[in-house]
């Protein structure tokens, strides 16, 4: 007689060693490169957010654009956070970790995961802010620059992780530009009104690109520059122009997909001083769409930033600093000055003799926190951490 076939289940093996440290360290990369694509996601969604305040208006909270834009925050808040209680559960990464709010993980994962944790907190606030005073958008409100500085912050944490997560390499060298891109953007956002500034007080103030950015961006140039090779910034710029466009698609083809009723009128009427007045304005005269923002317009910094890396950040970044910043004067200058917005307000040589003094003032102080922070992020982005 046949015997009946037994068949009998076994759990199985669990992995020890080194496959198990391969399987855990698969598993964080893939973490790594889920919330760059989050973040990439939340680029856009900010950027089509900007062009929907000014040509539509601001009608609710739950608008197209902030959807997209808190999706994507959403998806990196649940990965950073995801991952710090996973290395909090296992007693911390194996090679070692720091210890917050009983939270236990690597330098770069709480970046990442307390970054976003400010951005989530910036979306009442912002609500509030606005139920509090009015519709009218600037980005220099605080709830707008706390969630820009959570997603900076989240953006250095990334860096982090290219380095805990990868040795030299194609894989880690990706991951820096990416995250370069995304850092430079966010730090961006913090000096897009400067040119509402330039065209509402002009004088010295038609340098305010330039001073500011001088101030803020080395803080995206520099570490870039040191993490992932002398000519990064320049990779990273082109980064930010190719998703720049892309994100100008989707607002393109968002606005048609949902052909919002605009509101824009009204709201300028109301307020024709206000940040969106100016803004329209500024894109009636020059002939252009309003609400423009990211792609080829970071052209403008292509030459300064040729400069940076040409200089050799790495070895003498205060004198890229000071060039990059001088020489962005210059091609800002070069810009606005033609256009028929700002042709009438092109300083004469004294003003701009000390528009340039203040912004070389400026790259100096932010060259050297740029330094420091340089030098504290490469301490941690040494290598792959054991996990």
């Amino acid at each position: 007689m046949r015997k009946p076939s037994v068949t009998i289940a076994t759990s199985p093996v669990p992995l020890t060693g080194e496959a198990a440290v391969a399987n855990r360290l698969a598993l964080y990369r893939a973490a790594l490169w889920t919330l760059l694509a989050a973040k990439l996601v939340t680029g856009w969604g900010v950027q089509w957010d900007i062009q929907w305040h000014v040509l539509i208006g601001r009608d609710t909270f739950w608008i197209a654009p902030h959807l997209m834009t808190y999706a994507g925050v959403t998806l990196a808040g649940l990965i950073s956070f995801a991952l710090l209680g996973w290395d909090t559960l296992r007693g911390g990464p194996s090679g070692g970790g720091i210890r917050i709010a009983g939270l236990i993980s690597t330098r770069g994962v709480h970046l990442a995961a307390w970054g976003m944790a400010l951005t989530v907190l910036a979306a009442p606030i912002d609500d509030l802010w606005h139920r509090l005073f009015g519709l009218d958008v600037t980005l220099w409100s605080p709830p707008h620059l706390l969630g820009i500085a959570g997603g900076v912050v989240n953006s250095w944490g990334i860096l982090l992780m290219a380095g805990e997560l990868y040795p030299a390499g194609s894989g880690r060298l990706a991951a820096l530009l990416l995250g370069g891109a995304s850092l430079y953007r966010g730090l961006h956002l913090t000096v897009e009104p400067a040119t509402l500034t330039a065209y509402a007080r002009g004088g010295v103030f038609f340098f305010t690109l330039a001073i500011l950015s001088a101030l803020v961006l080395p803080a995206a140039l520099m570490p870039i520059s040191r993490l992932a090779g002398r000519w990064a910034p320049l990779a990273v710029l082109a980064l930010v122009i190719v998703t720049g466009l892309i994100g100008a698609e989707i607002a393109r083809i968002g606005f048609q997909t949902l052909q919002p009723v605009s509101v824009i009128e009204e709201e300028i009427a109301r307020e024709p001083d206000s940040p969106i007045a100016l803004a329209t304005a500024i894109a009636r005269k020059n002939g252009i769409r309003p609400g423009q923002v990211g792609g080829i317009l970071h052209l403008v910094s292509a030459l300064p930033i040729l400069l940076f890396c040409s200089i050799d950040a790495r070895r003498r970044p205060l004198s890229a600093t000071l060039v990059y910043a001088a020489t962005l004067c210059l091609t800002t200058a070069w810009a606005l000055g033609p256009t028929p917005a700002f042709a009438p307000l092109v300083p004469g040589a004294a003003d701009a003799a000390l528009a340039l003094v203040l912004a070389l003032g400026a790259a100096l102080a932010g060259g050297t926190l740029a330094v420091r922070l340089t030098e504290a992020l490469a301490r941690d982005a040494t290598g792959p951490a054991p996990r």
